[in-house]
This record gives structure tokens, C-alpha cells and sequence, in this order.
């Protein structure tokens, strides 16, 4: 168990944009303190170290998960890169917040999962909204609208670097040897909040356009459940404004944005009158996944209720499987 009266000391691994913008919520949780950094060149290092006052700075991922400064780990790092990464701060008891996607494929995570409870350490995916105050609003009021019959989420956002790619230039996001592309990067978005709220699905089917790099640069994809349907759109290469939205026999849950939600609303099939759900907060979007992970740890548990290891996998396995009908393959598929 740990100490609740002592700061839980970070070392943070990729200093990139989303680095920033964890950052930026972390720092809203009293209990978080930013110990160290690690960067393949000490010039970076210093240079992220002396723009937070990180006290610590590693060039080697090995010396830095041994170090008696630090007690958690947070993974930015290209996603091919998650899991031997993960791993190694585990192995030597650091408790690991890793960014979405959680690894290259199901096997990785697996891996993971399996060094979590090998050396009783925390393991958490840092799935932004599924633990914000607005998609808690959907998941508590999800029994209103009666029995659900259909879950539809969108989330396609023309890449800043799709020009480039149309140049000739092929930058990180679009290449499958760093384990990315539209489903890893985005994708992944729409895919975890239905495993979390309705679980693993019966049967995927999957199109999309393969870009000429060998990755996916949008997808649309049909599940099938039970009692319902499930359909998902994704994309690296268009935009659409469209909402996501649960449909039930007795009403309907509409969130503006899957992957940032500012607005919950339950329309009931009787009336058709329109009732806010959301949730007003003063933190940071960041904030909620940094507590949680926290919570954790000095809870004494390894995984979340909400981004729970078994939901991870799910999702993993979900994307996984898009992947195969799409023909698009990572080395780190191949053993």
C-alpha cells in the first residue's frame, strides 16, 4: 500500500505535444510531483527539464526505471514502443501510465497485463474521456433509454500532416513500422468507450483506404451484439462534425465529440424534450486519467474499474481484427 500523504513522483517518457497536455491536467492533482525525464539525447532532456524544472534526466530508460526518484512512469512514446517500455519500469516496480494505444496489438498487451501482476505494479491506458465527468453522465444515465439497440461514434479530423504525406513525405502518423495509422491514432476513440459500455462484440466488419505507406488513412466499421449494432467512422484524411449517439428503444444519448465531450443530451422517445446531462467542471479534460491513475496506486490496485485491463484488450483485440480485414500489418505483428 502506498503513503497517501506523500506526492506520487513521475518520470515522463516522450516529451511531445500530448506530454503538454497531460501535463498541463496533471498538475491540477496536488498528489502529482514531475521528477524526471527521459530523452534519447541529453540536449532534449535538459531542454523539457528546464521547461517544467524537472529535477531529474535520464538517456537511459533503464537507469531511469531503477532510480529511487521515481515511483510511476508516463509513456508517450511512439506506439510501437509502448510495451517493451512498459515493461522494462515495471520490471523494476514503477507503476505505468501508458498513452492509447495501449501497445502495437493484443499480444503486447497481453505481455503487459502479465508484468502488471507479476510485479504488483499499477497498469493503466491513458483513455482520456472515459473518465470525464461528461462520459460518467452518459454511463450513469445509460439506463434511461431503455434497452440500446444501436451505439454510432465518429471521429474523423484531417491530419496536420496529411499534406506532407501528399508531398512525398511520410512523417511518424503514417508509418506502420512506429505501429500508427487512423484506428491506432483516432480510431481508437470510438472503438474503447463501446467495449467499456457494452463489452466485446459478436462479429466486426471492416472497410477503409490504405494509404500507399502500407497504413490505414480512414476506416468504417460494423459490429454486431446480442440485441444490437454498433457502427464506427474514422479518419485521418477527412473531416466530419458528426455526434455520437446511443440509441435506445425508450430514448436516445447524443455527446457532441467522442473524443472531447462537452455536451451530454437524453432525448426520451415519449417527449422528444431535449435534457442536458453534462457535467460542469473547473479541470483540466487531462485531469481525470492522472487522478485515477493516482487513485490507484495509493489504493494498492492494479487496474481501473473503468479503463480496466480486460477493456483494454478488448479494444485491442477489436483493432486487431479491423486491421486484418484491412490488410494493414506492423513488424511488431511478427514475432
Amino acid at each position: 500500500m502506498e503513503n497517501h500523504t506523500r506526492k506520487l513522483r513521475f518520470a515522463i517518457v516522450g516529451t511531445n505535444t500530448i506530454t503538454d497536455k497531460v501535463i498541463a491536467g496533471a498538475v491540477q492533482d496536488s498528489r502529482f510531483e514531475l521528477a524526471a525525464v527521459y530523452s534519447r539525447t541529453q540536449e532534449r532532456a535538459d531542454a523539457f527539464a528546464a521547461k517544467y524544472n524537472i529535477p531529474h534526466t535520464f538517456t537511459s530508460l533503464e537507469e531511469m526505471a531503477r532510480s529511487p526518484f521515481v515511483d510511476a512512469v508516463y509513456i508517450a512514446s511512439p506506439n510501437f514502443l509502448h510495451a517493451s517500455q512498459s515493461i522494462l519500469c515495471m520490471r523494476y516496480g514503477k507503476h505505468v501510465l501508458c498513452e492509447k494505444p495501449l501497445a502495437s496489438n493484443a499480444r503486447e498487451a497481453q505481455e503487459m497485463i502479465a508484468a502488471s501482476a507479476k510485479y504488483n505494479v499499477t497498469l493503466m491506458e491513458a483513455m482520456k474521456p472515459t473518465l470525464t465527468p461528461n462520459f460518467l453522465a452518459l454511463r450513469d444515465n445509460l439506463y434511461r433509454i431503455g434497452t440500446v439497440r444501436r451505439y454510432f461514434a465518429s471521429y474523423c479530423q484531417y491530419s496536420s500532416r496529411y499534406d506532407k504525406f501528399k508531398e512525398g513525405i511520410v512523417l511518424n502518423a503514417f508509418k506502420p513500422e512506429l505501429s500508427n495509422g487512423a484506428m491506432p491514432d483516432i480510431g481508437i476513440y470510438t472503438v474503447y468507450p463501446m467495449a467499456m459500455l457494452f463489452g466485446r462484440p459478436k462479429a466486426i466488419k471492416a472497410s477503409g483506404i490504405i494509404l500507399s505507406s502500407g497504413t490505414d488513412g480512414q476506416g468504417a466499421v460494423n459490429f454486431q451484439y446480442d440485441d444490437m449494432n454498433a457502427t464506427i467512422l474514422y479518419s485521418k484524411i477527412a473531416d466530419s462534425f458528426l455526434p455520437t449517439e446511443i440509441q435506445g428503444e425508450d430514448g436516445n444519448i447524443t455527446l457532441d465529440r467522442i473524443n472531447i465531450i462537452s455536451r451530454v443530451t437524453l432525448t426520451p422517445r415519449l417527449t422528444a424534450i431535449p435534457e442536458d446531462l453534462s457535467r460542469l467542471t473547473d479541470k483540466d479534460e487531462y485531469h481525470y486519467e492522472v487522478a485515477e491513475f493516482i487513485n490507484l496506486v495509493q489504493s494498492g490496485k492494479r487496474e481501473s474499474d473503468i479503463n480496466s485491463h480486460a477493456n483494454s484488450l478488448i479494444t485491442m483485440d477489436i483493432i486487431d481484427e479491423v486491421r486484418r480485414q484491412l490488410g494493414v500489418i506492423f513488424p511488431a505483428d511478427v514475432l
